[in-house]
């Protein structure tokens, strides 16, 4: 069962930009707080990663943290947004010891609570996203989980007790675990173990081009299917088709970055193929 995640967007490592948003993420304050230990963990985790100007600009994001950070804003020199288009995602979450097991891990692991850091991307934008999350949670939630990330600032690298930690290079897992009261299927709502490996092994540019283009990590990329699934995604995002205006052009620009990352995939192994 999920027990909280944290989903941060932010700027892929190859663009020169550096912007940061929130996808939806869940994150419980109340009982034993399971939303504010993964803020806090998150941050321990990753702020090793900010450099000294950031880190010294740290406090300052924590004083407007504590009345709610307001968007669009600059923030350790990332510009703070709601848009998510084109960012990369990555996804923390605390799962009970129940959801591993079906996850087909090795019998005999720790029971404990498993609180996952997806590390494929940058560290500072994990710091300031767990920090926007707590910022923009209720006066009481807020509190609660900034005293985590107080915690966590003051004792960098230290991870909550009582979890076991496992981080994930390569992205995010491809299942997401049903959250608490959803209505579980014949398997109890969980995949069949070993269905979360399907991007093991994918680069996470390459990853999140699939994804765009809805692609999935265990199929093959083909020239001409990429560029039919990018005809049709293109014809249903246009507003001449009746799509919504709002938010077009991203969405576009959004498809036709990923058709570019995919065909130069395809051109790179033809090339070393021919050899």
């Amino acid at each position: 069962m999920l027990l909280a995640e944290l989903n941060v967007r932010h700027t892929r490592r190859h663009q020169p930009t550096r912007r940061v948003a929130l996808g939806d993420s869940y994150l419980p304050t109340s009982g034993l707080a399971f939303g504010a230990v993964l803020v806090g963990g998150v941050v321990a985790e990753c702020l090793a990663g900010l450099d000294e100007e950031q880190f010294d600009a740290l406090g300052r994001l924590l004083d407007d943290a504590r009345d709610g950070l307001s968007v669009p804003r600059i923030a350790l020199r990332y510009r703070l947004q709601t848009d998510t288009h084109g960012l990369d995602l990555s996804r923390h979450r605390i799962m009970g010891a129940e959801t591993n097991s079906a996850f087909g891990h090795a019998a005999g692991s720790s029971m404990l609570p498993v609180l996952e850091l997806d590390r494929h991307g940058p560290a500072a934008p994990q710091v300031i996203g767990a920090i926007m999350a707590a910022s923009w949670m209720g006066p009481t939630g807020r509190k609660v989980a900034l005293k985590f990330v107080e915690a966590a600032i003051a004792r960098p690298g230290v991870m909550p007790e009582g979890l076991e930690v496992r981080r994930l290079f390569e992205g995010r897992p491809g299942i997401r675990p049903p959250l608490p009261g959803a209505v579980a299927d014949g398997n109890g709502g969980l995949p069949a173990a070993g269905a979360g490996d399907e991007w093991r092994g994918v680069p996470s540019e390459r990853r999140w081009a699939m994804e765009v283009l809805g692609l999935h990590g265990n199929m093959g990329i083909d020239r001409d299917d990429v560029q039919r699934r990018f005809r049709r995604l293109v014809r249903i995002a246009h507003p001449d088709q009746g799509a919504n205006s709002t938010g077009a052009a991203e969405r576009i620009a959004e498809l036709s970055e990923a058709r570019e990352a995919l065909l130069a995939v395809i051109a790179s192994v033809a090339a070393q193929t021919a050899r």
